[in-house]
């Protein structure tokens, strides 16, 4: 089995003059969870090399045993220093595709035409797209064949309007991703701020936060082996 991973190429965290990126813990939980299953796994991003790191998820409190890991495993953070560029890998070649947040994909990732056009070329192909976090952004513009949102009457989660709030950066981000589901016509479901949540509607799987990552994966999986 074979999963791409696509991750933002987007590192200002809008006018505040602070770095944005992806989320470690939403890309390395996932990863050993389905490398440790024995799936191989590509990594992509819009400008291709090397992905920008929120750097607030190497600090001290946002530590997990995948981050540390990943810390130690130059071989991974070798690969990740050179991913592809979206436009040079097809959903042909993959069995599925996972988008690991942080506040990146709400800047280029959710109107990326590449990344849309993979993810459509994913769905209507029947194999898997799952996003965590933020990530879930990058399904508002992917249309079903017939032009509807492809959101529109599914159930998903996605970082909440209130997490938002509690990180300070409401008025900091392009849209609250919460709201942004919910007016495309996503059936918009989450639990208690920082607590795992998953959803998973056909082969549409969304986490809501950091710590719903590894479910993720592991919803992945079960959809991978069915």
């Amino acid at each position: 089995m074979k999963v791409l991973f696509v991750l933002t190429s987007h590192s200002e965290l809008g006018n505040t003059g602070k770095k944005t990126g992806f989320w470690i813990e939403e890309f390395a939980a996932p990863y050993y969870t389905l490398q440790d299953a024995g799936v191989e796994i590509e990594l992509a991003s819009p400008k291709g090399g090397q992905p920008p790191i929120d750097p607030k998820s190497d600090e001290p409190e946002s530590q997990t045993p995948a981050t540390i890991r990943f810390k130690e495993d130059k071989p991974l953070q070798e690969k990740l220093a050179n991913t592809k560029k979206i436009t040079e890998v097809s959903a042909d070649d993959f069995d599925a595709v996972f988008y690991p947040g942080g506040h990146g994909p709400l800047w280029d990732l959710s109107t990326d035409a590449d990344s849309i056009k993979l993810i459509e070329s994913f769905w209507r192909a029947g194999k898997p797209v799952s996003a965590v976090c933020h990530a879930p952004a990058v399904l508002l513009h992917v249309k079903e064949k017939n032009g509807e949102p492809l959101v529109k009457g599914k159930h998903v989660t996605g970082f909440t309007n209130s997490e938002e709030a509690a990180v300070q950066l409401t008025d900091v981000v392009p849209f609250l991703l919460e709201d942004a589901l919910k007016e495309k016509g996503g059936l918009y479901s989450s639990k208690a701020d920082w607590a795992s949540h998953i959803v998973t509607d056909g082969l549409l799987i969304t986490g809501q936060n950091p710590a719903s990552s590894e479910a993720v994966a592991e919803q992945l999986m079960v959809l991978l082996n069915k």
